[in-house]
């Protein structure tokens, strides 16, 4: 990761503005819930990712990681709360506009689950947790774990791991035997088997260096959207302080470097440089509506 590049490009941070309301993921989930060949139309996207060597288009990108959005929203549905997404995909749009890809249909979402966690899909979907909502204090550090999640999209994370050795296997083996699938019970069937293949990348992880990376220009992006960047270092600092046998983080734990490890690799390649955008925004009364806190 080009960690001086990344901070070099550095915008002067923006004065916080209120984005044009931005849609939440209720209509994608009704969609995927009234269509049960979702997953089943994105088996050719996924059979090209098997191939390292190939690029994945944009396209193919939205339509993967729209399958595997509707994956982990089957596992657990948004929150029903709709003031609650229609906030959480301003902060989110507002931060992916500071992005090189502002243009990207990004959506937001709360998925109803206990578990501390965040996810991002290839295309621009990510979703955050109840229980991993329920422990941020403020509208900075829900700008941090979004801009962390924003970056893995930028940056391929998800798409690239499905196409090594994360992904890969799994998907490979739900497909092998593809010409037995003659019926649409059957295709159907392999549509959700290859999906909950490829899924295998939120329960193994993405490279540490991915989620160092993510960190850093999660921060980047946040100080560009006019939040204090270290908000992030005090997201990591509430994770570890959570007991590690907590069943809540036992995934996260799981799939990402300990929360110290990340704090000690800002520490050592952001530092203070980003100290003079620490006076941003930090807290919000929209927060406080959204969140009854």
């Amino acid at each position: 990761m080009h960690i001086r590049t990344t901070l070099a490009a550095l915008a002067l941070a923006l004065p916080l503005v209120q984005p044009a309301q931005a849609s939440s993921l209720s209509d994608f989930l009704g969609k995927a819930m009234e269509n049960p060949d979702l997953v089943n139309s994105v088996v050719g996207a996924v059979q090209n990712t098997i191939d390292a060597n190939r690029t994945i288009g944009p396209k193919e990108e939205k339509t993967l990681g729209d399958g595997m959005a509707a994956n982990l929203l089957g596992a657990a549905p948004l929150v029903n709360n709709a003031g609650l997404q229609s906030y959480v995909n301003q902060v989110g749009r507002w931060v992916a506009s500071q992005s090189e890809a502002p243009n990207l249909d990004w959506r937001f979402g709360v998925i109803d689950s206990p578990n501390v966690n965040s996810f991002a899909t290839p295309g621009g979907v990510v979703l955050i947790t109840r229980g991993l909502m329920d422990r941020l204090r403020n509208e900075s550090e829900l700008a941090g774990v979004l801009g962390h999640e924003i970056t893995h999209v930028l940056r391929h994370h998800v798409t690239r791991a499905a196409q090594s050795g994360k992904g890969r296997e799994a998907v490979a083996n739900a497909l092998q035997g593809v010409a037995q699938y003659k019926t649409d019970d059957a295709r159907r069937q392999l549509g959700a088997n290859v999906l909950s293949g490829v899924s295998e990348v939120y329960v193994r992880g993405l490279d540490k260096d991915d989620e160092f990376e993510a960190d850093v220009t999660g921060m980047v992006l946040a100080a560009r959207a006019g939040y204090n960047p270290y908000a992030l270092v005090s997201v990591l600092q509430t994770l570890g302080e959570i007991n590690p046998s907590d069943s809540s983080v036992q995934l996260m734990f799981s799939t990402h470097p300990s929360p110290q490890a990340r704090l000690d690799y800002i520490d050592r390649n952001v530092g203070s440089k980003l100290e003079k955008y620490a006076g941003g925004v930090e807290n919000t009364g929209r927060f406080r509506a959204a969140t009854g806190r």
